[in-house]
């Protein structure tokens, strides 16, 4: 037994530092990379329900689960993280102390908040208009900070 236990603590080190790197890599373990991961989840666990539950996703002809609209939602996931990496890289370069990460991350926390709210509404769970004006607001005001660099 403790040859399994020594198994499962490599494998959570591993994962651990893994993640650590991976964070490090993305400008830090910050409000806005929390944010955005946690809507990139909500989005997608979302998205998994309206099509396997509620059968009315617009990803689908049917409506249905697709395991390939899943591959390609997280494979969109992955290329917003890797548009989040380039902007610590610009961020770096430019010496601008994180506000280009800190624009795209707001940009895409609001498209996924926005997608999150549109999978709520083809559930039929009502939401507080307030909450979509936010998230367009959040979204237009990073667009058009990033336009002024």
């Amino acid at each position: 037994m403790n040859n399994f236990s020594d198994i499962k603590n490599l494998v959570i080190g591993a994962l651990a530092a893994a993640g650590a790197v991976a964070a490090e890599a993305l400008g830090g373990w910050d409000v806005a990379l929390k944010a955005l991961l946690s809507f990139m989840a909500a989005d997608y666990i979302t998205g998994l329900i309206v099509a396997a539950v509620f059968r009315r996703s617009p990803k689908t002809q049917l409506g249905a689960l697709s395991s390939r609209a899943g591959f390609v939602g997280l494979l969109r996931k992955c290329c917003i993280l890797l548009v989040v990496l380039l902007a610590v890289v610009l961020d770096g370069m430019a010496g601008t102390g994180g506000f280009i990460r800190a624009g795209v991350c707001l940009f895409f926390t609001a498209n996924e908040g926005l997608s999150i709210l549109e999978n709520l509404g083809l559930m039929g769970v009502p939401y507080p208009r307030f909450l979509r004006e936010m998230l367009e607001a959040m979204r237009k005001q990073s667009d058009e900070e990033g336009e002024g660099i």
